[in-house]
């Protein structure tokens, strides 16, 4: 396994060092020594996942508020997906910066996403599965977001959004 930083301090993307052969292949997707060595938490209380029929569906931009904020291992299952993370910590260096990675069942890559970023994803493809480890179970009255195409952040997208939850859609403007 193969542990990259992006960017934003505290996100990485995680990619499999596959084992291929005449059966197949076989590759770790987690290690909790291995995380732990790279900083990273190694305890994941929930798994989520999403299946999204249509290309162009977006969901996002999502994080949990203190005192329960989440850390995210996203890894799509099923399909392509661009994987937007934006980093919310005001203290950051990188406050307000967004990064996105392609993440692809095939080459089974993920990201992880540290508490404090906002986390949402755009289906490249038909028929994609999203795979979610969470840091922390989820807390309904401490979900939140911001909104996909707030101009303070200005992610570049790839595909107007085909699919998109009216929770989503009116997310007020960022305040700084």
């Amino acid at each position: 396994m193969k542990i990259t930083p992006t960017k934003l301090p505290g996100v990485m993307i995680v990619e499999v060092d596959a084992i291929v052969d005449e059966r197949g292949l076989f590759a770790r997707t987690f290690c909790a020594d291995t995380f732990r060595k790279n900083g990273l938490i190694d305890q994941f209380p929930q798994c989520n996942v999403s299946w999204n029929p249509h290309q162009g569906t977006l969901r996002g931009m999502h994080f949990q508020a203190e005192p329960y904020p989440e850390v995210k291992l996203v890894r799509c299952t099923r399909g392509r997906i661009l994987d937007v993370a934006i980093d919310l910590r005001v203290e950051s260096p990188t406050y307000l910066q967004w990064i996105s990675v392609e993440l692809d069942a095939d080459r089974r890559n993920a990201l992880y996403i540290p508490a404090g970023c906002a986390h949402g994803f755009q289906t490249l493809v038909e028929d994609c599965e999203v795979f979610y480890h969470m840091g922390e179970s989820y807390k309904a009255d401490f979900a939140r977001g911001v909104r996909w195409n707030d101009p303070v952040f200005a992610i570049d997208w790839p595909l107007p959004p085909q699919r998109l939850s009216e929770r989503d859609a009116t997310y007020p403007d960022y305040k700084r």
